[in-house]
């Protein structure tokens, strides 16, 4: 929506807001820093399921956007999205079904989407079956204590061979998540990530892609995109190294300011949370004690509580709507006051919101709403 001369004072609490400088610094920081390493993006929607922002992202050189699931798959292709990565299995045949329809229906479009098992090799070969255009298809390679994905070279090899034979699937490269194999940036965690993308590389190279097809090595989410730019592209200029990392767009005052290695490790500068909840004091029961209006349908708290930042204290706890504000000795809010919240995990923040408002500066006294983008959940 267009400037409606609305300030945050005049949205109802608790409210999740963006940073439109922020999301802009974060974007031109990662893209650039993509460029110089020759790897190309396709961030992953899943984090926010806003068209808008996609579009952001698309403006700057977005090689695709990622989903997780094949309903999500048909909200990018709706928006507009060219390439759309299915970053898993579809192993539901009626899905598979409509995105040969949507694949008929538009010749320009991509779709790409992963498979672990022969048995789902089946279900996309009898989903595609007489198809007019082929949905292309990535083996998805995993390994002990990971999530998804075939747990050894030689399976995924099979898995590659029973592509390139099904009808109305492409062999179209080999993909990977490698977030399971690295709790932080130790160098033990490090090695661990490595290896594991060595074994994508030595996939890579053992298969063999049909005529005319340049192959995708995709991996990367939001903690160890660097290193999966450093071992991916070690498979050399005949395959595009696609990373999928979706939270640098927005970040986080938790887990991917932890996590993330834009800053010190990249050489760039490093990312700044583009999102806050602000929410409103109900009550003061007792002393030191403050109860706020967001709770678990209003912010995430999978990784990490929100850290209050407008007061020094602590959120100890969150119920369905309310959050346990313990202050930190001579803080004091009042009943009414709005406390700034930053918030770990962008992926579990967007779908409590049909509308996210964009304001002009976090920090300022009243922050001007300048815009707002819908999320499709």
């Amino acid at each position: 929506m267009p400037d409606a001369g609305l300030r945050l004072s005049d949205l109802v609490t608790p409210v999740l807001t963006v940073h439109e400088e922020a999301l802009g610094h974060n974007e031109e920081t990662v893209f650039a820093w993509a460029k110089e390493q020759g790897v190309l993006l396709a961030p992953h929607g899943k984090t926010t399921m806003a068209p808008a922002l996609w579009q952001r992202l698309l403006d700057a050189g977005a090689w695709g956007i990622s989903v997780a699931t094949p309903w999500q798959a048909e909200v990018a292709i709706d928006a507009g999205v060219p390439t759309v990565l299915i970053a898993n299995a579809v192993t539901d045949r009626a899905a598979v079904r409509r995105l040969g329809e949507l694949l008929a229906a538009d010749e320009d479009l991509r779709v790409l989407c992963g498979a672990d098992s022969l048995a789902g090799v089946e279900i996309l070969a009898a989903g595609m079956g007489d198809a007019a255009r082929p949905l292309d298809v990535l083996v998805e390679l995993g390994g002990a204590h990971g999530r998804t994905g075939a747990r050894t070279v030689a399976e995924g090899e099979r898995i590659a061979q029973a592509i390139s034979d099904a009808p109305g699937l492409r062999l179209a490269g080999v993909t990977g998540y490698e977030g399971p194999f690295g709790p932080d940036r130790s160098d033990a965690s490090i090695e661990a990530v490595d290896a594991y993308l060595r074994t994508m590389v030595a996939l890579h190279t053992r298969v063999e892609y049909p005529e005319g097809v340049r192959p995708v090595l995709s991996a990367g989410g939001s903690a160890f995109p660097d290193r999966a730019a450093a071992v991916l592209s070690s498979a050399g200029t005949g395959a595009d190294v696609v990373l999928r990392s979706g939270a640098f767009q927005i970040h986080d005052d938790g887990f991917y300011s932890r996590m993330s290695p834009f800053g010190p490790v990249t050489g760039t500068a490093p990312l700044r949370s583009a999102m806050h909840a602000w929410s409103r004091v109900v009550s003061q029961p007792e002393d030191g004690l403050a109860l706020l209006d967001a709770g678990r349908r209003d912010v995430p708290f999978d990784l990490d509580l929100p850290v209050p930042q407008s007061v020094e204290g602590e959120i100890t706890a969150l119920n369905d709507q309310h959050a346990f504000l313990h202050l930190t000795d001579g803080a004091a809010v009042a009943v009414g006051d709005v406390v700034r919240l930053g918030l770990s995990h962008p992926c579990t923040a967007f779908d409590k919101w049909r509308v996210v408002a964009v304001i002009d500066d976090p920090d300022a006294a009243d922050p001007r709403v300048i815009g707002a983008v819908a999320t499709c959940f």
